[in-house]
């Protein structure tokens, strides 16, 4: 039988960089989902005030195996 699985997209953000914030979505989607197989940067953007960035955007594609 094959595999299927299911994709969500999250967005995670931290101050401390775009690995961190590719962690936070990951971490997060574990809180509520089991089974999670991937996940894949789609793409990076970050917040900044004056010649400073704030804070660190990754949007991520999630995919986690679907139970039957």
């Amino acid at each position: 039988m094959a595999d299927i699985a299911k994709v969500i997209t999250i967005i995670g953000n931290s101050p401390d960089g775009f690995a961190e914030a590719a962690q936070v979505a990951v971490t997060e989607a574990s809180k509520t989902l089991r089974g999670i197989t991937g996940a894949d940067v789609l793409s990076m953007s970050c917040e900044v005030d004056g010649d400073r960035i704030t804070s660190y955007r990754t949007t991520v594609n999630i995919a986690f195996a679907i139970e039957r």
